[in-house]
């Protein structure tokens, strides 16, 4: 396909500029927005070559993206020493390893909300926005790839533009893309999404070209999702949420299409999705942030009618499977922009089952999603905290124990707090399932206990427990001279478990 098929707005084809000297419009101190949600649809050429120019010309931005990059640029640009400040998410060890330093400073922001700041004014304007494209309209539409994220605000708040057009991707991902841009508050009118499928917006970014300032000519693919299949662990918490799931329909409370599922990134939560192929659940629908290989199981499996998102992150198989059959999944998909596919509004509306992973919960339902011994960042909320707070269901996913069995993800009190108690309703492992609504934390203990928690820390929990009410009682009782022994213990040792 011809550049003048992609850049359908002849004026523009005089801004196609290297890498290079894209680059060079960044200055000092700047405010960067790039594309770029989970992997997809980042920015790959501008931010290589703004690593590059570091190297003979020291400079230090705020990097805003939707969520994290692929091909290493969070990596590459924080050993160049380009990057002073990152929002709102970021999974890349390098980075993660800055912030835990104190050289990076990372806020680490609900998904839905970044926008919301930039548009009020609440956080610093956005200087240039790089957006990767697929096309470029005869008006000057910026036409996304893979992801939309907070691509298309930053492209309509930011004072220029530059657009990375990617030739890898297939120009039949134009029309997969639902543009709505809510309006400035107060006096907002409600965003009118009622269901999974509805279109509300443009298929694309509504820019004034005038604010196009470089066009990027580039080929690299998006990185492919890292996903590992299902393990015995993933398979029995599936089972147990699939076994829910099911009493609920038994109840009145569902039924067999259940309400629509979102799903957090990651190998436990994609697995869990992978379960609901043999389940007997039909006509599901997602409204979701990312669509995992997952999705398109179920799609192939015939379980699966819609789903919406804000990005597609899957992996090479996958991507390969369905970026050359995209047209088949055009009229069952839709990618929107987060602070869409995120909004509490629309999340209650629709009534979403939402199904997040923790890194730890305690004896009462508080999650830790994010810190590591409750100081150092792993990889950020993400759009889990959107989701919690606002789920016809909140369920929260873990491995009951990690590193060998040296740390427990069931704790007397949580490092970190991400989720509080009042927004979980439901805890899995591979051992079991805590239902939470409508228990008192005296009531919620025993459960989880009982239900979630490995053999080897369930003792040890009960008699903590025990104590603590006996000892100090309260709504909440808490020995607060031991609550975080456990996490002391493994700073020691390596280890949760006495005399390890």
């Amino acid at each position: 396909m011809s550049l003048e098929t992609r850049i359908r707005r002849k004026s523009l084809h005089d801004r196609i500029v290297t890498p290079e000297a894209a680059a060079a419009l960044i200055e000092d101190g700047m405010t960067i927005g790039m594309s770029g949600f989970t992997k997809a649809g980042d920015a790959k050429a501008v931010p290589l070559a703004m690593a590059q120019r570091a190297a003979q010309e020291k400079f230090r931005i705020t990097l805003m993206t939707g969520a994290s990059l692929g091909h290493d640029i969070d990596k590459i640009l924080t050993e160049a020493g380009v990057l002073a400040r990152r929002l709102p998410f970021q999974s890349d060890p390098a980075l993660r390893a800055a912030i835990n330093r104190g050289e990076v400073m990372f806020i680490d922001q609900h998904l839905s909300e970044t926008v919301e700041q930039l548009r009020s004014g609440q956080i610093s304007p956005i200087d240039y926005a790089v957006v990767e494209a697929v096309a470029i309209t005869e008006d000057g539409g910026i036409v996304p790839s893979t992801s939309v994220g907070n691509s298309a605000s930053f492209a309509i708040l930011a004072k220029k533009v530059i657009v990375e057009l990617n030739l890898s991707h297939s120009p039949e991902l134009e029309g997969l893309h639902d543009i709505y841009i809510p309006a400035k508050r107060p006096s907002r009118t409600p965003i009118p999404v009622v269901a999974c499928d509805i279109r509300v917006g443009s298929p694309y970014i509504p820019v004034d070209p005038d604010k196009i300032a470089a066009i990027v000519i580039t080929e690299k693919q998006d990185s492919a999702a890292r996903i590992s299949p299902p393990d015995a662990e993933t398979n029995s918490i599936a089972g147990h949420l699939i076994g829910f799931l099911q009493d609920e329909v038994r109840k009145g409370r569902l039924d067999m299409t259940l309400n629509p599922l979102q799903a957090g990134i990651g190998v436990i939560a994609n697995s869990v999705l992978s379960g609901l192929v043999d389940s007997p659940f039909h006509d599901l629908r997602m409204y979701s942030e990312v669509l995992q290989d997952s999705t398109f199981e179920l799609f192939e499996a015939g379980k699966l009618s819609f789903a919406s998102a804000a990005s597609m992150t899957l992996s090479s198989a996958w991507a390969d499977r369905v970026f050359r059959n995209i047209r088949a999944y055009k009229d069952r998909v839709i990618l929107r922009p987060q602070e869409v596919s995120n909004h509490p509004e629309i999340i209650r509306r629709l009534g979403v089952i939402g199904i997040n992973t923790a890194l730890e919960f305690d004896i009462y339902g508080n999650v830790n999603s994010t810190h590591v011994g409750g100081t150092d960042m792993m990889n950020g909320i993400g759009g889990s905290g959107d989701f919690a707070r606002n789920a016809f269901l909140s369920i929260f996913v873990a491995k009951s124990v990690a590193k060998g069995g040296a740390i427990s993800s069931v704790v007397p009190m949580v490092s970190h707090v991400d989720h509080t108690e009042h927004d979980v309703d439901i805890l899995v492992t591979e051992h079991g399932l805590a239902d939470l609504r409508g228990l008192a934390p005296r009531e919620r203990a025993p459960i989880i206990i009982r239900n979630c928690c490995h053999p080897a820390y369930r003792e040890l929990l009960g008699d903590y427990f025990k104590r603590a009410v006996a000892a100090r009682a309260g709504q909440t009782p808490h020995i607060l001279e031991e609550a975080f022994d456990w996490h002391v213990r493994r700073l020691k040792t390596g280890s949760m478990l006495p005399g390890a």
